[in-house]
């Protein structure tokens, strides 16, 4: 054999063993980390039954922690991520029907589920934005539950969840957040209840619970977004000194509203402004006080 070849062979042969093996060393350590039992104590919450808490819920499902933007607007789940490479992520369906969870859980696993990211069993959940979550009150918390238990069930079996090789490597490189319960204080208190009203600390409950500062930064200043595919669009600076500086609270509003800011250009649908647009005006007026006041 011609003794170039011969290196030739050797050399695509110990790059063949060099990539095996790092792939199996992403396999070994990513089912490691999703096979973990996390042991998470947390004290029982409360589970309204007032048609008020149930309304509340409601509201906090569709338009404020926008559950309805992966788990769809009924709440029974669809499939959210569809990539070989990155994986087929599940959005689970949370009713009583076929193919649900509401049966397998009881309230404060459910809850619990909600604010530290973990399964009955304590095994992570996939990508459930629980570090955001972990920022309700106890009493939004409960009724939340509330209202989930309140829904009609859903027939709807989702396929397994299977997270590839690039969304496995992504995650071990701290590009993709796949397991918010590493991202969670889990001693933490429960913030205490805030009031709604038209202020700037109501405001700041607000966008502590729609997921903003998982997509804009922690001081709103924009940017890549965390797990988003390549090719989308960066955060936008919503900081006192962004974008947002020459706006009027209607103008903000109107662009929370209708998708469009006051120049007329279009808010990109990675942004979930139909559903929090949803908010009332005095919740979007909230959250505008508190984004042109900061922390």
């Amino acid at each position: 054999m011609n003794r170039w070849l011969k290196r030739l062979l050797i050399t695509v042969g110990v790059l063949v063993l060099i990539v095996g093996a790092s792939a199996s060393s992403v396999y070994i350590s990513t089912e490691r980390k999703l096979r973990e039992v996390h042991e998470v104590a947390m004290p029982p919450i409360e589970i309204p039954t007032d048609s008020a808490s149930l309304e509340r819920g409601k509201h906090l499902a569709n338009a404020i922690a926008v559950c309805i933007d992966c788990h769809g607007p009924d709440l029974g789940g669809k499939v959210f991520i569809d990539d070989p490479a990155i994986g087929l992520l599940s959005a689970s369906n949370l009713t009583r029907g076929a193919g649900g969870v509401g049966d397998r859980y009881n309230d404060q696993e459910l809850a619990r589920a909600i604010r530290h990211g973990i399964r009955a069993d304590g095994t992570p959940l996939l990508f459930m934005p629980s570090q955001v979550y972990n920022n309700l009150s106890d009493e939004d918390l409960g009724a939340l539950v509330a209202y989930i238990r309140s829904l009609p069930p859903v027939d709807r079996t989702l396929p397994a969840n299977r997270i590839g090789p690039v969304g496995r490597a992504l995650y071990l490189a701290g590009k993709f957040p796949l397991l918010p319960v590493e991202l969670i204080d889990h001693q933490k208190r429960a913030p205490r209840a805030v009031a709604p009203a038209r202020s700037a600390e109501y405001g700041r409950y607000l966008v502590s619970l729609g997921g903003c500062y998982d997509c804009h930064g922690p001081r709103l200043e924009g940017g890549p977004i965390p797990g988003m595919p390549p090719g989308t669009p960066p955060a936008t600076d919503i900081s006192p000194t962004g974008v947002i500086t020459g706006w009027t609270e209607a103008d903000f509003i109107n662009a929370m509203r209708f998708g469009r800011r006051p120049d007329g250009t279009t808010i990109n649908p990675v942004m979930p402004w139909p559903n929090l647009g949803q908010m009332t005006d005095d919740e979007l007026g909230a959250i505008w006080k508190y984004l042109r006041q900061g922390d």
